[in-house]
């Protein structure tokens, strides 16, 4: 493959093509993915040199082959072309399966004959934003190895080699794998179904003509400005659409995508929302009865009525830091058959392939509903009461946040609080637990609180704003 240049080198604000030394915006490289503002800190020369440099790591570990992906962004197909030329510099023969949500990457990755992926997608960020995951070898690429493309890039120590590209469609065969693992029920579902006007849409509308029941569906229609609402199903706002769909319609259950398909948003049969958490507890008492006694992994986010209903369903609940590619890279590491996040990742390792779709859990959640009997609204009911608060987000200077984190943590430890910091601090005391930790992703902490009863939960949010106001800090609204 070539690529045309006009001899410059470094990146190129009017969308030229990066072919020598090359650095990327500061903000661009993240701890899970690269992502930015197209035309502002993301252009084509971006995704070039990411290209070349994820292809020389890729190379260096002996890929041969490399599938990508897009989203439905207006900015995605150009991204794509230069990413894939790029990637061809490299000496690689890259696979493009075209327009789709980011699992049916993931899913050519792990059922081609290729060697690694990249999504290109703005997952539910607003319509100017795109960006990139990777995977290599089957495995999450994130961290320091992300980091380190940067440090390749900027010296231009690019492999080199004459590549060669495809397309190939894998569409219907992801949706049959979808499909294929529901277990049908003594009486058809009525399912409302939102796509949000994300990259699940064609899907979406593949695998409900092939499903029994009646679906309703939402935002089918692929549109990168998202035109209906925000593409993210953690904002109860979101969901409105949903929710009345599913009163009007008189559904067993709705369900929500983000807008590159990853991330899952469930409502019961009374339009009530189900959070990351509670759809983790609901499929993880199904997983135990054919696992019994596996690892469970959940983020330090979820609540304490999660890892409790997983003990007693007979599994043993492990925390994990947050970040679905910490979690993914666990599960593997011990054997968890199923694992997820507040956020509503949700990874299904027994069955399936070890990553996140929202399709398939939605399918799988389905399968319970159909095979148990229990309704999604008689497992709500049926959970016990708590008092908490949302995930809240605050600012806080990238120079600060994680020194903020460490003076809290040293006072609690000081006092001889009970305290778990594998990623921040969660904190048990007055019959709950509070939670403060550094986003890994941007300029923000994050807080949450769990009691039993309100005046527990309001002496727990007290606590937390007297250690925000003892790092000199200004506590929001909690």
């Amino acid at each position: 493959m070539t690529q045309k240049s006009d001899g410059k080198s470094g990146r190129e604000n009017d969308g030229g093509i990066a072919t020598a030394r090359h650095v990327f915006d500061a903000t661009l490289l993240r701890e899970y993915d690269i992502r930015g503002i197209v035309g502002q800190t993301l252009f084509a020369a971006d995704a070039y040199a990411l290209g070349r440099s994820f292809g020389t790591v890729a190379r260096r570990r002996g890929a041969r082959a490399i599938a990508i992906g897009y989203d439905g962004r207006h900015s995605s197909p150009d991204l794509a072309a230069a990413l894939g030329q790029g990637l061809g510099d490299c000496g690689l023969h890259v696979v493009n399966v075209g327009r789709g949500p980011t699992p049916m990457l993931y899913f050519a990755a792990h059922t081609l004959d290729v060697q690694g992926g990249v999504m290109i997608t703005g997952s539910h960020n607003p319509p100017d934003y795109n960006g990139f995951k990777l995977l290599l070898e089957k495995a999450s690429f994130f961290g320091p190895d992300i980091q380190a493309l940067g440090r390749i890039a900027a010296a231009g120590d690019y492999e080199s080699g004459e590549g060669s590209i495809e397309e190939r469609s894998v569409f219907d065969a992801y949706v049959a794998r979808i499909v294929q693992d529901l277990v049908e029920g003594p009486r058809p579902l009525k399912v409302a179904w939102d796509a949000g006007n994300g990259a699940m849409g064609d899907a979406m509308v593949a695998a409900t003509a092939r499903l029994p029941g009646e679906h309703i569906l939402l935002n089918e229609v692929i549109d990168g400005t998202f035109p209906a609402h925000h593409p993210d199903p953690t904002v109860p706002e979101n969901l409105v659409q949903l929710q009345d769909a599913v009163r009007s319609q008189d559904c067993d259950l709705g369900i929500a995508f983000d807008g590159d398909g990853d991330r899952i948003g469930v409502v019961d049969s009374h339009a009530r929302i189900l959070w990351g958490d509670q759809i983790m507890l609901y499929l993880a008492r199904d997983i135990l009865k054919a696992n019994p006694g596996a690892t469970i992994i959940a983020d330090v986010k979820a609540s304490e009525v999660l890892f409790d209903g997983i003990a007693a369903a007979g599994g043993k609940p492990l925390m994990c830091p947050t970040g679905h590619s910490i979690i993914k890279t666990r599960m593997k590491e011990v054997g968890s058959p199923f694992a997820g996040e507040m956020s509503a990742h949700i990874v299904f390792n027994d069955h399936f392939y070890g990553y996140d779709d929202a399709l398939y859990a939605a399918i799988r959640v389905m399968s319970v509903i159909n095979s148990s009997g229990e309704s999604l609204a008689d497992f709500r009911d049926s959970l016990p009461r708590v008092f908490n608060t949302p995930e809240i987000r605050f600012s806080c200077a990238e120079d600060r946040k994680k020194a903020v984190i460490e003076e809290v943590k040293a006072r609690l430890k000081a006092e001889g609080a009970e305290v778990n910091d594998i990623d921040g601090v969660r904190v048990r005391e007055n019959g709950g637990w509070w939670l403060l930790r550094a986003s890994n992703t941007q300029d923000v902490l994050v807080a949450r609180c769990e009691a039993g009863n309100q005046e527990n939960l309001d002496r727990l949010i007290a606590r937390v704003r007297s250690e925000l106001k003892a790092s000199g800090l200004e506590p929001p609204a909690l």
